[in-house]
């Protein structure tokens, strides 16, 4: 079951996530049925082209994958209608959007996209948003089944002791590292040119010039600048608050003044509103460091190092006090990792830290302090400075409950989440009627979802 659970979630991030490709023509037919839902052919194979368009080498036998993911998907469909589980419309219209923006891009733009799909991105959203809807309402209906599970020390203890002790993980050297970021604080007047540039956008929008033509040749913003800073629809939490207050002050068709944000200089145009969701596109302008705010910038982080240096500040009130990241800023300063979407972690593997700061700690001693680095931003080429802290560096081991507690901990949570997924499948499939059809019966997939239809008949 959890080998299952990887393949289908992969599947869904193939389906959604690769270039899209139209569905060929095919006699349909049904291939599945699940209670009162069904399954066709063509569904079936749409995303099974989906696969193929990923680089993936043919091979049918994927096929069986993909219709157990989908039955998977209709299951946990049909409980959630019971159960009166439901999504939000605008849930699922950021969800389409977000989609279609992340194909708009991989196909180089929306006419290209356009053309490839032989019908328009609009027609397009319409067809998929069924699919999206009712991928969101399994997962939220996933979500509940798992929702209370828990394990207790026992249960840890439990499963650390299932493993054979040959048979234990090897756990690459980890380090925890704390930072204090300096970003760069221009002046007015230094940040005057940027803010003339893009008021100068602004004055040619006003003159009848495309808003979308001169968001792809000027806009700072890769994200949107390829579809002509279109950011789909969002409601007010969906962006930077100076950002959400004016796409939400000004009426569709307008063209907003010139704002800021933490981002940079915008101005945006409003081309819809449904609700509390509005479709907004946007040029950004991102001002550039200059030397001398380069300058003060260092000698901010000179000056926080001598304290810390002293002994004068602790070095998470330093973070809370000076740092400009706004992630780690409260957090003491410290890092935190994500290595899968339940657990964040301050226990860095070696080779996830960022490459520069890896050489800095490396040659640390825990508990040490480095005078200020200078640092650029890959994705946006701002530049600053980072006081960085080694609290702790744990060299490569055998995996062991003193040290690693918290890591089999998650193992031993997912592994009881699997199995009461498990458990929920198989009580389901025993009271549900299942028909498969005879081209796919016979894979070793789907013999879990028909041997009971059999035992029926």
């Amino acid at each position: 079951m959890r080998k299952f659970l990887a393949v289908a979630g992969a599947l869904i991030c193939l389906f959604f996530n690769t270039k899209a490709q139209p569905p060929k023509k095919n006699i349909d037919k049904v291939v599945a049925v699940l209670g009162s839902n069904i399954i066709l052919l063509s569904e079936l194979n749409q995303q099974y082209a989906q696969f193929l368009n990923a680089g993936n080498t043919d091979d049918q036998k994927v096929k069986c994958y993909i219709l157990q993911q989908m039955l998977t998907q209709k299951l946990l469909k049909q409980q959630a209608e019971i159960d009166s589980i439901m999504v939000d419309e605008s849930a699922v219209d950021e969800e389409v959007d977000r989609r279609m923006r992340a194909q708009i891009q991989r196909a180089g733009g929306q006419e290209r996209l356009e053309q490839f799909l032989n019908r328009s991105v609009l027609q397009y959203k319409d067809e998929i948003r069924p699919d999206v809807k009712e991928q969101l309402i399994s997962n939220k209906m996933q979500q509940k089944i798992t929702e209370n599970i828990s394990v207790t020390p026992m249960e840890v203890k439990r499963y650390f002791d299932s493993y054979k002790k040959d048979s234990l993980p090897d756990i690459p050297t980890e380090f925890e590292v704390g930072e204090i970021v300096f970003n760069p604080k221009l002046t007015k007047v230094e940040k005057q040119r940027f803010y003339d540039k893009i008021d100068a956008l602004r004055l040619r929008v006003k003159s009848g010039e495309d808003f979308g033509f001169l968001a792809k040749s000027y806009s700072e913003d890769p994200g949107s600048a390829p579809e002509g800073g279109d950011l789909g629809f969002f409601d007010r939490k969906g962006m930077v608050k100076e950002f959400s207050a004016m796409a939400f002050k000004i009426k569709p068709g307008e063209v907003s003044p010139v704002f800021e944000s933490e981002h940079g200089y915008h101005i945006l145009q409003v081309i819809e509103r449904r609700g509390e969701q509005v479709h907004a596109r946007h040029i950004l302008i991102r001002p550039k460091t200059t030397p001398e705010s380069l300058e003060r910038t260092k000698l901010r982080a000179d000056t926080v190092y001598k304290n810390l240096a002293s002994n004068k500040l602790p070095f998470s009130a330093a973070a809370s006090l000076y740092s400009d990241n706004k992630e780690s800023q409260y957090n003491g300063g410290m890092l935190l990792y994500a290595d899968n979407v339940t657990a964040r972690t301050t226990f860095i593997p070696a080779d996830k830290l960022d490459p520069k700061v890896f050489l800095v700690v490396d040659t640390m001693k825990v508990g040490s302090i480095s005078p200020p680095v200078a640092f650029s931003d890959p994705n946006n080429g701002s530049e600053g400075y980072k006081i960085l802290y080694l609290k702790s560096k744990i060299p490569p081991h055998k995996g062991n409950l003193e040290q690693d507690y918290t890591k089999f901990k998650e193992k031993a949570q997912q592994e009881k989440i699997d199995r009461t997924i498990s458990e929920w499948f198989e009580k389901r499939r025993e009271n549900i009627y299942i028909k498969i059809d005879e081209e796919y019966a016979g894979c070793d997939e789907l013999k879990i979802w028909s041997s009971n239809n059999i035992a029926k008949k």
